[in-house]
């Protein structure tokens, strides 16, 4: 979601409407954004390695926030290694380089929105993997929030693309936005409900680290609808809006899918701290041999610490969570 410019085609079928960063930049703002870019790619492919590598260290009940997580990033970090070939390859200076124009055709936010048409989605699942969710409701309940994130995201793409078509552009931009803010709406409670839920029956640390997953995550997908209205307030060529619209986007990437990420690794990681030293659990394959957090042991199969026995006891057994 990003400012869009109008590239005009001459030629009998009149004007045509290409979805660009804008018009043209400056240099600083050309550089900035492609610099963005490139830390956004690093950051998210790195965050796929560390999913790939420490997957092993959460109990195989929590192990799907794992890997979503781990695709979240990877899908993420090909969007952007897109978006930094289509900058270097796509844009040309005006001789001095001062100012960067697109060549016309060129396509900046479908790139973003086939990301996030993906990622989104994933996005509730890998916060839903680590809630207390009875099993008779969790596929309905992931099937449903999958299913509002992704119309979301396509009903935001409907604005967008409507913008410059027709006199009428405003009038379709709101509406599909308005279209869009409902599903968005409507993931509040669904997602939620279930935290609240688990919240009332996990441990302190872990209630708090969820709890701050949430805020970010939803905070994240706030913007979403409030970028409908950047292109009513600067125009739809405005380089300092496009740059600022860019970077955001950029950031608030990295915080949902690599911040989000490493908290609702360290929810699991308690949670499998948790489920080892219940009175109730089993040692099995399904513990890691041992659960570390920022450095310190806090769980052995079979071996529950003082801080955590009791805890862990008041949880139950384990297989209550999500799956």
């Amino acid at each position: 979601m990003t400012s869009v410019t109008q590239v005009l085609a001459a030629g009998p079928q009149g004007p045509t409407t290409e979805l660009t960063g804008t018009s043209d930049f400056s240099r600083w703002q050309y550089e900035l954004i492609l610099y963005g870019f490139v830390v956004a790619f690093f950051a998210l492919f790195a965050a796929g390695v560390y999913g790939i590598a420490t997957r092993q260290e959460v109990s195989k009940k929590y192990r799907p926030a794992a890997m979503a997580s781990t695709l979240i990033c990877w899908i993420a970090s090909l969007a952007y290694l897109a978006l930094v070939v289509t900058w270097l390859t796509k844009f040309s200076s005006n001789g001095d380089g001062t100012r960067y124009a697109p060549a016309p055709g060129t396509i900046v936010t479908g790139l973003r929105y086939a990301d996030w048409t993906v990622t989104v989605p994933l996005l509730t699942v890998e916060l839903l993997a680590v809630c207390v969710v009875a099993r008779e409701k969790v596929r309905t309940l992931r099937f449903t929030t999958m299913a509002a994130g992704f119309l979301m995201i396509v009903t935001g793409l409907f604005g967008v693309l409507a913008v410059g078509q027709s006199s009428a552009s405003t009038a379709e931009l709101l509406i599909w936005g308005t279209v869009s803010s409902v599903f968005f709406v409507a993931l509040y409670p669904l997602l939620l409900r279930p935290v609240a839920a688990t919240r009332a029956v996990i441990g302190a640390e872990a209630g708090t680290s969820l709890r701050n997953a949430t805020i970010l995550l939803l905070s994240v997908f706030g913007v979403y609808p409030l970028v409908f209205l950047v292109p009513l307030w600067a125009g739809d060529s405005s380089p300092g809006w496009a740059t600022t619209v860019q970077l955001a986007f950029t950031a608030a990437d990295i915080a949902a899918k690599v911040g989000f990420g490493v908290i609702i690794h360290k929810v699991a990681k308690l949670r499998t701290a948790e489920d080892a030293a219940s009175d109730a659990a089993l040692v099995s394959e399904e513990y890691p041999a041992e659960v570390w957090i920022s450095g310190e042991l806090v769980s052995l199969p079979g071996h529950p610490t003082p801080e955590l026995g009791g805890v862990a006891a008041r949880t139950g057994t384990p297989g209550t969570g999500a799956r």
